[in-house]
């Protein structure tokens, strides 16, 4: 059997083409359909996931696709020609024998010389032995016909003592050979291999002639001993066939109500609690790939059970998404909205009005919803060039009055001076929180460059120094609403890294994003650890 459960789609049309070439390919059907089975079952996964990106999954695997249909299709085409040479070659078998059982019938109706009826017998054997299967509906007719002729010649004729037992010791031995074949397959651990062993020694049983009457019993109850524990074994075997199916059958419709329960639920409103139950679903699968064969008449009916439930979720997670990419494409239209006023408000020279509405349009671009990652960084690239190129001028022209780098100093002692911070005996540290974000707006404005910087140490800072209070209602809630704001820090973040890639001190800065995406990556990890327990 192929190992086919790490292969790719092109490999997957390897092996079948390895097995349409090889010698025993027409022994191989059960291969060809595992094969079948593979490419389909990945193909779909990865259309399902094409799709889910927003790839045309329609075209991206038309062409694998159609070439795996070619080889399939080949094969089927020689397998069936291949049968019906088969049904022809047993056709013909049979018509062979049947002229043997006739020439056989007049050798016994007309016994008149004995030493030439012997070797006449014996060539009419060679050629039973030597013709191959007939159709299976004709096995048992045609099989007992010539037994019952071969019987017969040995009843009726008259023949001398030496030669009779001459023939009955050669079919003793050859019977005693295959008594010996039989007790080794009964001893053997591969219990179908055995039985299927078993049907071919009782055929060439058939084909040899009587033993003296003194060991016909002996003999025949030796073979039948052997016979005997071959069945039962594989009638024990198939009873716990049985009892596995059964219990696979149970295992796998606890799974479909898993997913069912999973795609049924109209409460999922969050990225983070789709992409959380996706994990779920996928560990549902690979849980029902651990789990054998139900009955063959289950088996097909849970499968589809099984497919329906997950296909209803990710049904559903597409049509969520969607929704999310229409939002995306709505975010891009107001983001370049944005662009298109910061360039043409660039070059003004009204600087205390062009900063207000620079800031203005700053604050509009925080609102605007997320867009797509590969958007983002191009549009954020235009918009910054816009902003920088205005704040470089007016800084070149900045009035004494306007100490843009006085202030971002004091506004680093006013951080250094929050972390130093300690609650004291009588003090209320909402009237502290309040002082300090109002001392923070009194400071005038810093080098533009550095207002995304500062502004983040000032807001972990007072994090830090007046933590929220932590008393959640719902704390699974909590928990994802914490990892989607960790997922837009991180966007802002890498943002970020594209705007100081311009700016002087620029790998300082850098590292220092960095930095804080590491750290907020390794708590979304925790968090994704969180929600799994609170959903145990």
């Amino acid at each position: 059997m192929i190992e086919l459960e790490n292969q790719t789609l092109e490999e997957l049309i390897v092996s079948l083409r390895q097995i349409g070439a090889s010698e025993d390919r027409m022994e191989r059907g059960k291969d060809v359909d595992a094969v079948k089975s593979a490419f389909y079952r990945l193909l779909g996964k990865l259309k399902a996931e094409a799709e889910e990106a927003g790839e045309d999954a329609s075209s991206k695997y038309t062409e694998l696709e159609e070439e795996f249909k070619s080889v399939y299709a080949d094969y089927r085409k020689e397998k069936a020609e291949y049968n019906k040479a088969q049904d022809a070659a047993r056709a013909e078998n049979l018509v062979k024998k049947k002229e043997v059982i006739a020439r056989l019938k007049e050798l016994v109706e007309n016994l008149n010389d004995v030493q030439s009826a012997f070797p006449a017998l014996r060539e009419l054997q060679a050629s039973w032995r030597e013709t191959g299967p007939v159709p299976a509906s004709d096995f048992r007719d045609i099989n007992d016909t010539y037994q019952f002729l071969v019987e017969k010649f040995y009843d009726m004729v008259q023949i001398n003592h030496d030669l009779r037992d001459l023939d009955f010791r050669k079919n003793l031995e050859a019977k005693q050979l295959l008594c010996e074949e039989a007790e080794k397959l009964a001893a053997s651990e591969d219990v179908v291999g055995a039985f299927a062993a078993l049907q071919k020694l009782h055929e060439q049983w058939k084909e040899y002639g009587p033993v003296a009457k003194e060991y016909r019993e002996s003999i025949w109850e030796r073979f039948k001993a052997a016979t005997a524990v071959i069945n039962k074994a594989y009638q024990a075997h198939f009873e716990t066939l049985k009892e596995s199916f059964a219990a696979n059958l149970e295992a796998k419709t606890r799974l479909c109500e898993e997913v069912e329960a999973i795609a049924n639920r109209e409460d999922i409103k969050e990225a983070g609690e789709w992409n959380a139950l996706s994990k779920q679903i996928e560990e549902i699968q690979a849980r029902w790939k651990t789990i054998g064969f139900a009955t063959k008449s289950a088996n097909q009916k849970i499968y589809e059970r099984f497919r329906a439930a997950c296909d209803k979720f990710y049904a559903a997670k597409r049509e969520y998404f969607l929704g999310i990419k229409n939002g995306m494409d709505a975010n891009i239209a107001r983001k370049e909205a944005l662009i298109a006023q910061a360039e043409e408000l660039k070059t003004s020279t009204d600087w205390k009005k062009a900063t207000d509405q620079f800031i203005s349009l700053q604050k509009q671009w925080k609102e605007v919803g997320a867009v797509p990652r590969k958007k983002s960084e191009q549009l954020w690239k235009r918009f910054r060039a816009a902003c920088d190129e205005f704040f470089a001028e007016r800084d070149k022209n900045a009035k004494p009055e306007n100490d843009f780098y006085a202030n971002l100093k004091a506004k680093r002692a006013l951080i250094a001076e929050i972390k130093q911070w300690q609650p004291a005996e009588g003090v209320n540290p909402a009237n502290a929180q309040a002082e300090f974000n109002e001392r923070w707006k009194a400071i005038g404005f810093v080098p533009f460059k550095e207002k995304e910087a500062v502004a983040q140490e000032f807001k972990e800072a007072m994090r830090a120094a007046f933590p929220p209070a932590a008393a959640p209602a719902n704390r699974k809630g909590d928990l994802i609403r914490r990892y989607n704001a960790l997922q837009q820090d991180i966007t802002t973040y890498e943002n970020n890294i594209g705007f100081f890639s311009n700016s002087k001190g620029a790998a300082s800065l850098v590292a220092q994003m960095q930095q804080r995406i590491e750290s907020a990556k390794a708590e979304l990890r925790q968090l994704e650890e969180q929600i799994r327990k609170e959903e145990s």
